[in-house]
């Protein structure tokens, strides 16, 4: 028998996945009034911390994230986050106003859902 031959028509699906990660992926880097200035990775996640509880309260220190990847030199972290803890991180790095009685800023850089696709960025890429 020919599988071809039925009878039965073919019935053709189409199967979307929305938010199945469950976390998000941030590149941020802060950005200091005095270049000179080292932070530890270890200053840096108390610092997002503090944002998170001056904005948040208990519950927002209580936010669970963590600190993937640090560069002293740059002030670069990679970040990952539960992905219903993302607006609430990524508000209190924006309000993030000064560090050390210095003004700063975090810029985010990139935000995904998959930690491959924060290593590299379309718009740094330099063709020869």
């Amino acid at each position: 028998m020919n599988p071809e031959s039925t009878d039965e028509p073919i019935v053709y699906r189409s199967v979307v996945l929305k938010d199945v990660a469950p976390y998000q992926y941030m590149k941020v880097c802060l950005v200091l009034e005095d270049k000179s200035t080292k932070v530890s990775a270890v200053d840096l996640k108390y610092f997002i911390i503090s944002g998170l509880k001056s904005l948040h309260g208990e519950v927002g220190a209580a936010l669970h994230f963590d600190v993937f990847k640090y560069d002293e030199d740059t002030l670069t972290a990679f970040l990952r986050v539960s992905k219903s803890g993302l607006v609430k991180l990524w508000s209190s790095l924006t309000l993030l106003g000064f560090y050390n009685n210095q003004c700063c800023a975090f810029r985010v850089l990139q935000v995904s859902p998959f930690l491959l696709s924060l290593t590299g960025n379309s718009r740094e890429l330099e063709l020869d």
